[in-house]
């Protein structure tokens, strides 16, 4: 390390990407210091993936509460202590970020506390309590993550009825009714947990279906199944008018199936997310940003300044933790010298935490029928109402669907709904990694009874092999 640097590497950021890049680097032998404003951990350990999966167990033990009697129990008089269960869900995320914090102090990372800014391609200024100083870096991570984007007129700015995913997780009281505005996976899953805790939910998507990134047999059978649990779904919808008032908003819809005017008393936006690259001074380094507003790399996560790199939600989506995670570990392997394989984006699976869960990797059907031609892949379908495990837990709701070439037998996409997919989803990414034909998933064999035997099944059906349909 040249002397005039303090540190070999910088980390401005610690979510999933940053921490995990601060750990590896200093695993390889590099003098490490990360960089965080807010809390360790980011956005998702604090205000994303675990306190919502939280809540939503909370769903899904309500869930059992309320068809106890399915299994011959009778629950009587159950009350939902909404202050609890928000607190069980902080509680969690701070356990978490105290232990990031442990992590970070066992590999002998500097933890500076603050709002970094480059100043050059080597120095980052802090700023904390009025105050500033400087620290450089022969090599830097930007692992500044992502924030909610709002539509025109509906922020927290004009209301406090309207919210982020930060604030629909701190909430005081339950609403009685609430507009989720876009469905994907941030949308379906706080829709799916506050529609179980009584609350009566309606979900607007300004596409033609929900879950608009899976593959549509998916996304069709999911709407059926919110529906059924009362859910309220809007497609092909517009806002025409909406007005704020001081307890609701009044919202005229025109959507698919009608036109709508209604008043919630709570609106959570779920519309996307944008990278966190304002007033960070990208400006007094060399660095691309695309037309979509994310900073360009190369495979290996370098920028234009190649001692600078970029990880996570900041380069693009899919707005994942664990793609987040994975690319950190690269970045930090390069700046070692090693020779990380880049990663491939068509192995990077996708989950979703709603009732039923959803999971998925790969090409959708209409993505492999346009790149493979209809006739050259194989789809198989499993049921999941004729899998004995699912049957004996009462959750047997959803399907397996596995696509193949044809000819050389490659797994080219996994799409599952129903009970623990998001579990399991991942023996599918493996075998894709592994780059795994339909043979080796036929010769493997799968634990009986366990709900991943219907992988099994729908590998069989896709080759004609079908045994238990």
């Amino acid at each position: 390390m040249q002397n005039n640097f303090e540190y070999d590497v910088l980390v401005l950021g610690s979510g999933p990407g940053g921490y995990v890049a601060a750990i590896r680097a200093s695993q390889l032998g590099l003098k490490t210091a990360i960089i965080e404003k807010e809390s360790l951990g980011g956005i998702c350990l604090n205000w994303g993936c675990i306190p919502t999966k939280a809540l939503l167990r909370t769903a899904e033990i309500l869930h059992y509460i309320k068809n106890s009697e399915e299994f011959g129990i009778k629950c009587e008089g159950y009350k939902v202590d909404f202050a609890k269960v928000i607190a069980r869900s902080r509680e969690i995320s701070n356990k978490l970020s105290g232990g990031i914090k442990h992590l970070l102090n066992k590999n002998k990372i500097s933890i500076i506390e603050g709002y970094g800014r480059f100043l050059d391609k080597n120095c980052i200024e802090i700023s904390r309590d009025n105050k500033s100083f400087k620290v450089t870096g022969k090599n830097i991570i930007i692992a500044t993550g992502a924030k909610a984007k709002f539509l025109k007129g509906l922020s927290p700015k004009e209301s406090e009825i309207i919210m982020g995913y930060r604030q629909a997780l701190m909430l005081n009281k339950l609403p009685e009714k609430l507009l989720v505005i876009g469905s994907g996976a941030i949308g379906v899953e706080f829709a799916s947990f506050y529609n179980a805790l009584g609350v009566d939910v309606t979900i607007l998507e300004v596409a033609d279906r929900i879950l608009i990134n899976e593959d549509k047999e998916i996304s069709e059978f999911a709407k059926k199944a919110f529906e059924n649990q009362g859910i309220k779904i809007l497609t092909s919808a517009e806002i025409k008018k909406f007005t704020i008032n001081k307890s609701d908003i009044n919202f005229e819809i025109k959507s698919k199936s009608k036109d709508s005017n209604a008043s919630y008393d709570a609106v959570i936006s779920a519309v996307g997310v944008s990278a966190n690259i304002e007033d960070i001074g990208l400006e007094k380094i060399n660095v691309s940003i695309s037309d979509k507003k994310y900073i360009v790399t190369n495979e290996y996560l370098q920028t234009d300044e190649k001692n600078i790199y970029a990880i996570g939600d900041v380069v693009s989506p899919p707005w994942l933790a664990h793609k987040a995670s994975h690319e950190g570990v690269i970045s930090a392997e390069v700046i070692a010298g090693k020779k990380p394989k880049p990663i491939n984006p068509l192995n990077i699976p996708g989950c979703t935490y709603c009732h039923p869960q959803i999971a998925s990797v790969g090409l959708t059907q209409a993505k492999a029928e346009s790149e493979f031609g209809k006739d050259n892949i194989n789809i198989g379908n499993f049921p999941l109402s004729a899998n004995g495990k699912a049957l004996a837990l009462g959750d047997y709701n959803g399907f397996i669907k596995t696509i193949f070439h044809k000819k050389t037998g490659e797994l080219l996409g996994a799409h599952m709904i129903g009970a623990e997919v998001t579990e399991m989803i991942y023996g599918l990414v493996l075998t894709k990694q592994l780059e795994g034909t339909e043979l080796d998933l036929m010769h493997t064999i799968f634990p009986h009874p366990t709900i991943s035997e219907a992988i099994h099944e729908s590998v069989l059906n896709a080759f004609g092999k079908s045994i238990h349909i």
